[in-house]
């Protein structure tokens, strides 16, 4: 579990730093003010977290090499150097430092012309026994299929987290007696509004599968294929609450339709009440107010919301948390909303006048 994430010097990240919250987080903010850059930096830094747990703490040169090779694929820069992370213009080194539960701490840091990351490692290993999980913007159950090995192959245009995902779809499924409760509540709303459950034969093939027919997941929609991704995950056991680590999710809603967010954050909401951290980033104002609306005090619920900006003069990137969704400060998704409502006003009342 990570309870606070400090940037410094990477990518467009002067300086910043946000505390999490154990149950759900929510990051909002305008386009290029880095939401899926500070997701991603903080997922490559859990996988320093999962190297420590399997032992292999003890090489230091091995995990700075794994840990370097993994933030190249995640972030893709132009030059295939970690210099093109390093913030333009920044004297001092990158750093990237996670605080996890029961005080643990990793740091890596990387200068313009640094080859590798230097990792500073606790000797303790991870609370979590399972690794964290990322699940892109788009949906991947339909071009699955052949996707890891041409990934391996190619330099496909697509970043770390594509392939990572595909791997953990196409997993074999735990036996049901070792699901968590929610999970199996998760997988059964999740079938019963999609018509039908999506089926993992092997070597990534999907098909999708009603009482009446099987078809392909090409032919799925695409909302039903991505809350299918995560139905998959809970199958395998990816994401077991109370076991595996943080879960981050960078726009949940794309392809989705506004009417199955609720069912969304309320699946999310029992997962985080049952140990599961989630972080999540969006541009929706749909599943933004289902946050909000679904959080219930009675059941411990933890909502924090944090607001990426940019500086009116500097261009920096700061960033504003809050628990309380009105105490939001600055939010273009409630602005944007706020603005259709007055032109709806507008039209209103000029239809009047005529």
């Amino acid at each position: 579990m990570i309870l606070r994430f400090e940037l410094e010097n990477f990518t467009a990240f002067s300086r910043l730093e946000i505390d999490f919250s154990p149950k759900i987080n929510v990051i909002i903010g305008d386009n290029d003010t880095g939401k899926t850059n500070l997701l991603k930096a903080a997922y490559g830094i859990c996988v320093a977290d999962t190297l420590l747990r399997n032992g292999h703490g003890h090489n230091a040169e091995r995990m700075e090499t794994v840990l370097t090779a993994r933030f190249l694929r995640l972030f893709l820069p132009l030059d295939g150097g970690l210099g093109c992370m390093h913030r333009y213009g920044a004297r001092s080194r990158a750093r990237l430092g996670m605080k996890f539960a029961q005080g643990r701490e990793i740091t890596a840091t990387f200068s313009e012309k640094s080859e590798m990351l230097t990792i500073r490692r606790p000797d303790a290993c991870g609370d979590s026994k399972s690794d964290a999980v990322f699940i892109p913007s788009k949906e991947v159950l339909s071009f699955m299929e052949g996707f890891s090995s041409l990934y391996e192959r190619y330099g496909l245009s697509f970043d770390q987290t594509y392939q990572d995902i595909c791997l953990l779809l196409d997993l074999p499924e735990v036996r049901p007696e070792k699901l968590h409760e929610k999970a199996k509540w998760a997988m059964e709303e999740i079938e019963r509004i999609c018509g039908g459950r999506f089926v993992f034969p092997g070597g990534g093939r999907v098909i999708f599968k009603t009482a009446k027919e099987e078809r392909s997941a090409n032919s799925v929609a695409g909302g039903f294929c991505k809350v299918g991704m995560l139905f998959r995950l809970l199958e395998t056991g990816a994401i077991q609450p109370g076991v595996s680590g943080p879960l981050f999710w960078d726009e949940p809603e794309s392809n989705l339709n506004p009417k199955m967010m609720e069912l969304l954050v309320r699946i999310l909401q029992e997962l985080s009440r049952n140990g599961q951290q989630v972080i999540v980033a969006t541009h929706d104002y749909v599943l933004l107010k289902w946050f909000d609306l679904l959080s219930d005090g009675d059941k411990d619920d933890h909502v924090r919301f944090h607001s990426l900006y940019k500086e009116p003069e500097s261009g920096e990137i700061g960033i504003a948390s809050t628990d309380d969704y009105l105490e939001i400060m600055p939010n273009p998704i409630d602005e944007a909303f706020g603005c259709l409502i007055d032109r709806q006003i507008e039209n209103d009342m000029g239809n009047l006048g005529k």
